[in-house]
């Protein structure tokens, strides 16, 4: 009989990579901590969902620190995005079809710049139609792939969200790499479309990092190529300190 203090509990900081959804990177923790002797159902969950297509830090949580998703998921988020402007795409990345923008005149890099500045604060950001917010109580890719775009027109509201900084780290033309500090609910590729859309040109984001949440660095996280067969309690973080409702930083 399994009992409570041989279910392991705590924290792993995983760089995921191109490809598997944050819940296949659980279910891939989840299969090496049975390995290393948890029971069948340990409870394993993810503190901010990455898509399959980007990168960087999640925030695995293991047993009893699996509450803290709320918490962890409220932190501040630190991203690098690429952007392509000279096209748009109906995912607002490289997973849809792009088509191209007519651009009468290309920004420089001072546009770009002052562009950049105006998204900084608070602002009202519209959900993209490819994503898991419920419209009616359906899931918004749902709708989109049915082509309902009058439902979803009149589903999706605009909402505010904080953007603390946009670094502009290369340019020319059309890529455009950034660096991000945002607060919670953010859609980074949102930004990239409102983005291009504010300098007369394109935006759809072809390439997004995840490197900070709250107190956790990617700089401290393991890869996946590099994680052992087989995990147990040693492996893990301790559950962090709280205060005042928020993790506490180390």
């Amino acid at each position: 009989m399994t009992t409570e203090t041989t279910t392991p509990t705590g924290l792993l900081l995983l760089d995921k990579p191109i490809g598997p959804t944050s819940m296949q990177a659980c279910a891939a923790v989840r299969a090496r901590l049975r390995r290393g002797g948890a029971p069948k159902r340990v409870k394993v969950g993810h503190g901010g969902t990455l898509d399959p297509l980007a990168t960087g830090l999640l925030v695995i949580l293991v047993g009893k620190a699996t509450p803290l998703c709320a918490a962890i998921m409220a932190g501040e988020k630190e991203y690098e995005a690429e952007i392509d402007l000279s096209g748009i795409s109906p995912t607002d990345d490289a997973e849809g079809e792009v088509g191209a923008v007519a651009v009468a005149r290309i920004p420089t890099r001072e546009d770009v710049e002052r562009a950049c500045a105006r998204f900084v604060g608070t602002i009202q950001q519209t959900p993209p139609a490819y994503s898991a917010v419920h419209v009616g109580g359906v899931r918004a890719y749902q709708l989109a792939r049915q082509g309902q775009t009058e439902r979803l027109a009149a589903g999706l509201v605009s909402r505010p969200v904080e953007i603390r900084k946009i670094e502009a780290l290369a340019y020319e033309w059309p890529r455009l790499r950034v660096r991000v500090v945002c607060g919670k609910g953010t859609y980074i590729r949102v930004l990239a479309r409102d983005l291009g859309a504010s300098m007369g040109v394109g935006g759809y984001l072809t390439g997004l990092r995840r490197t900070r949440i709250g107190a956790f660095d990617v700089r401290g996280a393991c890869g996946m190529d590099t994680l052992p067969d087989v995990l147990t309690q040693a492996d893990l973080m301790p559950i962090p300190a709280m205060e005042g409702g928020s993790i506490r930083p180390a």
